[in-house]
């Protein structure tokens, strides 16, 4: 307490702060402390600000991510065109952020795993359960890898042989 009366420190309220929005951080402090109404005319707000200021592709990809995270988690019910149409970005734009990206990669692992899990379930039987979650850890490359090899496999016990001897692929 005797720090706070101390004079060393200074208190701020956001709110208070980014009401201002003269710098970029308060713009984007404002679109997180928006309602979700709101919160869509700051984030364009800040976009349109990205693109007239002369900053290079590399830091408004990671705004324009930001910005998205933060409508991701503000509007969960909005659909990723949603986003691009509300934001004024173009598929090219969007396709270049983080967040897409890694959601995409997420994606595409996630129906690759399922995909193999099935042609593994004809091909094989049942799976044991530590067998699927070790296929589902797999990568999309070491999905692709045993999407092949399965043609020839008989057995769960082929399988088995397939990951030992993968083993250090998929711990990498």
């Amino acid at each position: 307490m005797a720090l706070l009366k101390s004079g060393q420190v200074t208190r701020v309220y956001l709110d208070e702060w980014a009401r201002s929005r003269q710098t970029l951080t308060q713009h984007l402090m404002a679109v997180i402390l928006a309602d979700p109404r709101q919160a869509i005319l700051e984030a364009q707000a800040v976009v349109a600000r990205v693109r007239q200021e002369s900053v290079d592709t590399e830091q408004t990809a990671a705004i324009v991510e930001l910005v998205e995270a933060i409508l991701v988690y503000k509007l969960p019910k909005l659909s990723r065109q949603g986003i691009q149409t509300m934001l004024g970005l173009t598929d090219i734009t969007l396709k270049q952020t983080r967040f897409y990206q890694d959601v995409f990669a997420e994606g595409a692992q996630e129906e690759g795993a399922v995909l193999i899990l099935r042609l593994l379930r004809r091909r094989c039987g049942e799976l044991p359960s530590a067998l699927v979650k070790q296929v589902a850890s797999l990568s999309v490359a070491q999905l692709e890898n045993l999407g092949e090899a399965l043609l020839d496999f008989s057995n769960v016990a082929d399988l088995e042989h397939w990951l030992a001897a993968h083993e250090p692929q998929v711990l990498a």
